[in-house]
């Protein structure tokens, strides 16, 4: 029999959903986070030339020390914060730095803060660790800003870590940094670590980013190559670790992953180096995709609420049309858009669909269209 980690291990609804739209002609993919931008060509060349050059064997499980050199001068360049590259850990994904930090971080029974809504996975990652869930709640009204205070009524000496995301996945909110600072105070008062989730940095059109790094060296910082370059399948991220971790980060990793795939590593550093020039472009798009379907919620009365101001996901308020798995399914099989439902988000998105706007603008109207056609034919 399976074990009880395993049965308590939820599935991610918007692979699902992914799952059941791959089989299906014509679908407008809006249920994954897939940008529609290619890598940086100097990524695939590196990446390239280190294949044909025969850099196909295991590097350290920290990673390569160009590509840790190149994510350290990423940090002082773009936010002014020195971090040693002895603290850097590169991983396949980002989705492995987070489990990493929480193995590390948390013991069986103890507790993890995490905003509702959160991205899907993060419960299961607690459990992964053998943890428990409590959750605070984001306002629409806010902009899904965390609210320090409500943090506040949670968080104490028995917290093991509190999980930030900014911007985050599924409202495309943007943290301040005042209330970064103040809940690193907080963490620092109760003697939590904090875990930021920073995979979508450089996707902020709309509000200043600021990473956790800026106010603290005693957090984990996870990132990765895979939103900001469009290079998801690569799967390569890194976890900046607390100096006191950095070695039980290190030692997890040996064991279980081994180390990511050095001509991977090659593209990574290639792209971080080399590809933020596009970045601008990229957010200019999605700005531009995300007020389209700002407008088109307007004329459909999916009560949005806020604006997002970086990602590229928006959820939608889908409850005068019924149960979020139900439209989701109308939409997909009726309009051939696929889009995922919100309950996997929490109960803060239950009456939501998060639609994603990473494919190209194209796409994002030819969505629009469709469901305009869907809800003309079934209103009237």
């Amino acid at each position: 029999m399976p074990s009880e980690r395993a049965t308590d291990t939820t599935p991610f609804a918007a692979m699902d959903v992914l799952e059941r739209a791959s089989e299906l002609e014509g679908v407008v993919h809006m249920e994954v986070g897939e940008p529609d931008f290619r890598p940086p060509e100097a990524a695939a060349e590196a990446a390239v030339a280190a294949l044909q050059a025969g850099d196909d064997d295991y590097t350290t499980s920290r990673g390569t020390a160009s590509l840790r050199e190149a994510i350290s001068d990423y940090y002082a360049e773009t936010y002014g914060v020195d971090v040693s590259t002895e603290r850097i850990v590169v991983t396949p994904g980002s989705s492995p730095a987070l489990l990493l930090a929480l193995l590390s971080t948390v013991d069986p029974g103890e507790e993890v803060v995490l905003t509702d809504p959160y991205y899907a996975c993060y419960p299961n990652f607690v459990r992964q660790a053998d943890g428990t869930i409590t959750t605070v709640e984001l306002d629409p009204a806010d902009g899904y800003e965390p609210s320090v205070d409500a943090y506040e009524q949670v968080v104490d000496e028995d917290t093991a870590a509190m999980l930030l995301n900014s911007p985050a996945n599924p409202t495309g909110a943007v943290t301040s940094g005042e209330t970064i600072s103040e809940l690193v105070d907080l963490a620092e008062q109760t003697d939590t670590m904090v875990v930021s989730d920073e995979v979508y940095h450089g996707l902020a059109f709309d509000a200043e980013e600021h990473t956790v790094l800026e106010y603290t060296d005693d957090a984990f910082v996870l990132d990765g190559v895979s939103k900001r370059y469009g290079m998801t399948g690569w799967r390569l991220g890194w976890a900046v670790c607390p100096p006191a971790y950095v070695e039980a980060v290190n030692r997890i990793s040996q064991n279980v992953l081994i180390c990511a795939p050095p001509f991977v590593q090659a593209g990574a550093e290639a792209a971080i180096r080399e590809g933020n020039d596009q970045l601008a472009e990229h957010r200019e798009a999605y700005r531009e995709r995300r007020d389209l379907l700002l407008e088109a919620a307007e004329r459909w009365g999916f009560d949005v609420g806020y604006t997002p101001e970086g990602a590229y996901y928006l959820l939608l308020d889908v409850s005068d049309l019924g149960d979020a798995f139900d439209v989701a399914d109308v939409f997909l099989e009726e309009a051939g858009v696929a889009m995922t439902p919100g309950p996997d988000f929490g109960d803060g998105a239950s009456d939501y669909l998060r639609a994603s706007f990473a494919r190209s603008t194209e796409d994002v109207r030819e969505a629009i269209e469709r469901i305009d056609e869907l809800l003309a034919t079934t209103t009237t």
